[in-house]
């Protein structure tokens, strides 16, 4: 019933000369105890607060003419006066459990920090690198490059925290520079709240990302290539030892499941072809090849 209350009292209520009245409701606090809590209640009049409760005083004090005769008439209402002491307790310190474990306390560490080559806009310098933290919170996060343990702020340059509209933010810092030496280390260093300790990725210059992305993905379709082949050789085995008597009767699906690997299994299955060929019945049609 209290909270309803409150409400009502924040309505706007026009006057016939258009004028506003309207409350506003502020708990102030530094923690969840009681006694780091202030409930205040101030009335305004075409946008001059006439009137303030605040839980510290535990009356009304009047700032005006009309603020003054109302604060002398609500003061004497005890039961008035009782609803708004207690409204520190009913009101701001229910409400201030339910928020600050949910946002004023809540922190989530980097789910990601990615350190990567960018083309570089073009000027003094020949490299820059692109430092990538996603998914943190609260959003106050600091940043930093290193150049051999040191840090540097000359040419960096960074994006402000940007919400990703989950609650949960990203940013992304760049660093400009030309390799002073052979060997010299560079790192992203990450620092924020969530952390207990900071999180340093440090830049490895001997592929750039392309290269080890290609030869990712050659490696990738060798092994496909070579587990086709060995299950082509295994099967077309298994259909010989089931044959030994006879002739070799061949099949367009061994044919199929020897050659659709990479190009590397032609190696492994041209002995098992030529085998066939020379083993297939005169008769052998090019369908049942």
């Amino acid at each position: 019933w209290f909270s309803k209350c409150l409400i009502k009292l924040m309505l706007c209520v026009l006057s016939p000369d258009g004028f506003k009245n309207y409350g506003v409701l502020r708990c102030e606090f530094n923690s969840t105890e009681l006694k780091d809590i202030e409930f205040i209640f101030s009335y305004y009049y075409n946008k001059d607060e006439i009137i303030r409760f605040s839980s510290s005083v535990g009356e009304y004090v009047g700032y005006n003419e009309i603020g003054l005769k109302y604060a002398e008439a609500w003061n004497n209402d005890p039961a008035l006066l009782v609803m708004m002491r207690a409204a520190k307790e009913i009101y701001c310190k229910h409400y201030i459990e339910i928020w600050y474990p949910h946002t004023l306390t809540k922190k989530v560490a980097p789910s990601l920090v990615r350190l990567h080559t960018v083309t570089p806009p073009g000027g003094k310098h020949t490299h820059m690198l692109m430092c990538s933290i996603y998914d943190f919170y609260p959003k106050h996060i600091s940043v930093k490059w290193l150049r051999d343990g040191k840090v540097t702020t000359s040419d960096v340059t960074s994006t402000e925290e940007l919400a990703d509209g989950d609650w949960y933010y990203q940013i992304h810092s760049y660093l400009e520079f030309t390799p002073s030496r052979s060997g010299e280390k560079i790192s992203c260093m990450v620092e924020h709240i969530s952390l207990s300790e900071p999180v340093i990725r440090d830049w490895d210059p001997s592929l750039p990302e392309s290269e080890r992305n290609k030869i990712a993905i050659g490696a990738s379709g060798l092994i496909l290539g070579l587990i086709l082949s060995l299950a082509g050789f295994i099967y077309y085995k298994r259909k010989m030892q089931g044959q030994s008597t006879g002739p070799v009767q061949t099949s367009s699906d061994q044919f199929n499941l020897c050659c659709l690997g990479h190009w590397t299994s032609l190696y492994l299955c041209s002995p098992v072809l030529v085998s066939l060929y020379r083993s297939r019945p005169p008769q052998a049609s090019l369908d049942q090849l």
